[in-house]
């Protein structure tokens, strides 16, 4: 009996056994579904986050200070940022970012703020794309200048209006505000949440000169971090190594290791190792149901063997071989593997989108991931189809004739 033949019995039984057959198929498709969700959504979210690190750039370093060995005098200064970008060679932007919470106030209501301070290179290190206005500049941020760049949520809430250029708004702590002059509307990060949050509730993102900032909440004006931007990638580890020799010789704190140098993207190796920890368990969890389901294959292909005896025994004594019977329950129950298998990929497709789109989280199916959901559906069928298959071979042919 050739392969074709076995197929078109195997698609006979289980088309005659339909309900039973797809009971069967369903911890296959369960678990293959929820393997693939899992996968894809885990693959999405690194693929978002790369994204992300790289529109930052993948020329940034992040330049620390260690605070269980540095003293307040060996914080990271305006000056020092100054200088940095000054005297160091490949170092093509550089920024300290400060952050505090506030309060932000228009004619119309009161809002709580996120304020980030920085100089006016924070606009190409952090990647900030403005929707109206412009960034503040280099004479805004040596004068301290009250100028202000706000969300475009922030916007709407406390001006019911995106495009704020020109308009006034009071920045500051409950105790002590400031009024600003919004120069800028920015698209923030936190937009891509506003489809599932009431902007009201969002806090305000606004950016402005750290001298400002400082003046603003009375701050030292020192920082434990200061990111810099190379002139290119093969200058990243030079720009990083020669930053920091420039903070100790300013500092006079050489051989203490107070400072350190890393890479962005090295951060983004260590969440993804993370993430792919992460997925790989939680899709391991899920495949248990797989097992559950060969184990359900397994037992209606016993069923099946069982109820086919006078079958075989016919078979067998006009010329079956033992080897035509196993590879017959063999392919039955493949198919049945296999089509559960891609109807669980057409399901954890399905399902990955669906909470992809609540999450706001692309999926990412790569072909890989699909082929070996189809070879792991098989391969289920195989394990778990050998024993029925071996017993229905192995019945003897007399025995089973006289079967009732």
């Amino acid at each position: 009996m050739n392969l074709m033949e076995n197929v078109k019995m195997a698609l006979a039984s289980i088309w005659s056994n339909k309900m039973r057959s797809f009971l069967t198929m369903l911890g296959i498709i369960i678990g293959i579904s929820s393997v693939i969700a899992v996968v894809s959504l885990g693959q999405g979210g690194q693929h978002t986050i790369t994204g992300e690190f790289e529109k930052i750039g993948a020329n940034t370093v992040l330049i620390t200070v260690d605070s269980s060995k540095a003293e307040l005098s060996d914080y990271i200064t305006l000056e020092d940022v100054k200088q940095l970008k000054e005297k160091v060679p490949y170092i093509r932007y550089a920024t300290p970012v400060f952050q505090v919470q506030g309060q932000a106030n228009s004619r119309l209501k009161s809002k709580r703020a996120y304020i980030i301070g920085g100089t006016s290179d924070l606009y190409q290190v952090d990647n900030i794309e403005l929707a109206y206005g412009r960034f503040y500049n280099d004479a805004e941020y040596e004068e301290g200048k009250p100028v202000a760049i706000i969300s475009n949520s922030a916007a709407k809430s406390l001006f019911k209006m995106e495009d704020v250029v020109g308009m006034t708004l009071d920045i500051g702590s409950d105790f002590a505000k400031k009024s600003f002059t919004v120069i800028g509307v920015v698209k923030n990060q936190i937009e891509m949440f506003s489809d599932m949050t009431n902007e009201d509730n969002l806090p305000a993102i606004i950016y402005m000169p750290a001298t400002t900032l400082k003046q603003l909440f009375g701050m030292y004006g020192a920082t434990t971090q200061v990111y810099i931007v190379a002139d290119s990638k093969e200058n990243i580890e030079s720009a990083g190594n020669l930053a920091v020799k420039l903070l100790e010789n300013r500092h006079g704190n050489r051989g203490r290791e107070i400072y350190k140098a890393e890479p962005l993207m090295k951060q983004l190796d260590q969440i993804n190792n993370v993430l792919g920890i992460f997925t790989t368990f939680v899709a391991a969890v899920a495949a248990i149901s797989l097992l559950v389901g060969g184990v359900g294959v397994m037992n209606i292909m016993l069923v099946s063997v069982t109820e086919r005896t006078r079958e075989i025994g016919i078979r067998k004594a006009i010329g079956a071989r033992t080897g035509h019977i196993l590879f017959q329950f063999l392919t039955e129950s493949v198919i049945i593997s296999c089509i559960g298998g891609i109807l669980g990929l057409i399901f954890g497709i399905a399902g990955a989108y669906g909470l992809g789109s609540i999450a706001g989280i692309s999926p990412y199916i790569s072909p890989g991931t699909v082929i070996i959901a189809i070879l792991f559906s098989s391969a289920v069928g195989i394990f778990f189809g050998i024993y029925p298959a071996r017993k229905a071979a192995r019945l003897d042919p007399i025995e089973a004739l006289r079967y009732e």
